[in-house]
């Protein structure tokens, strides 16, 4: 059976995640109208640290030098692709936010080959051209030009890549809970500096807002990446990218129903295009053999 496997279960986790990250670009994009930016990722930030100490007591002490490079590398990493994704939102919408961070597909093998020197199998290359064709159709809609906000997005992609990548080399043998730890820190710290020094902070409290930030931190925070440092590890970088090459098409359900947001006819041909990339690359065992 598919769920007995580890690299199936680290899968089956992926696509989960996927679905929770997909909706976070219309929370956070309306979120933005009672924080900014910067305040935003340290509050998130800072309330997931809380969270996830209180779930691990043994994150209090045991902690290696090793860990503390490691996951302060992955935070710094993770910090800066979520500070461009979160300013770039200012100036684009959720869905066609979400459809450039999806690029992070093409980005990954890139940097699995730069650093790893290990090359993605034909089911896996296969599937990123489907995909890049597909999120192609979703980020070209009639009408829309790239804007400041996608160029941020675009680089926001490419650290997301780099992310997966060293997590996968990084992440084994360390304490899943502690690495994640330390990017939470990292990215509260680089929040609150950016808050101090990038922007002027404003944080409206209510319960809308309260609401929407515990939601991100919770489920979209920790446990999202808890989930992904910990089992990262039994699946390979660029089968998880076309993984999380699914939540552009999410986010277009979630902003179209929540927000009025559409993608149009094109939008929609991208989103099968996506998927059959993801079955493509999903089946590659069976399709191409070998270990994908």
């Amino acid at each position: 059976m598919i769920g007995r496997t580890p690299r199936a279960q680290a899968e089956i986790f992926f696509f989960i995640i996927t679905f929770i990250w997909g909706s976070t670009f219309v929370v956070t994009k309306d979120l933005l109208h009672a924080a900014s930016p910067f305040l935003y990722i340290c509050v998130r930030f800072t309330v997931a640290s809380l969270l996830l100490l209180a779930v691990f007591p043994s994150l209090r002490s045991g902690w290696s030098s090793a860990t503390v490079l490691r996951g302060g590398a992955l935070g710094l990493m993770l910090f800066a692709g979520f500070a461009l994704q979160t300013v770039g939102l200012q100036y684009t919408s959720a869905s066609k936010s979400a459809f450039i961070t999806g690029m992070l597909v093409v980005f990954t093998p890139v940097w699995q080959v730069v650093l790893e020197r290990r090359a993605p199998k034909a089911g896996n290359i296969l599937g990123v051209i489907l995909v890049t064709i597909g999120l192609y159709l979703l980020t070209s809609p009639a009408g829309s030009e790239f804007s400041t906000g996608d160029a941020m997005t675009m680089i926001c992609a490419a650290l997301f890549g780099l992310y997966i990548v060293s997590l996968d080399m990084w992440g084994k043998g360390y304490d899943a809970a502690k690495l994640t730890m330390m990017q939470f820190q990292v990215s509260a710290v680089g929040g609150l500096m950016g808050a101090l020094l990038l922007e002027k902070p404003f944080l409206e409290v209510s319960l809308w807002s309260v609401s929407q930030l515990l939601y991100l931190a919770i489920f979209a925070t920790v446990i999202a990446l808890y989930v992904q440092t910990a089992y990262q590890k039994d699946t390979t970088p660029t089968r998880s990218a076309v993984i999380f090459s699914m939540e552009p098409v999410i986010a277009a359900l979630f902003a179209y129903v929540l927000a009025g947001e559409r993608i149009g006819i094109a939008g929609v041909a991208g989103g099968g295009v996506i998927i059959l990339g993801l079955l493509i690359s999903e089946l590659s065992d069976s399709l191409f053999g070998g270990r994908a």
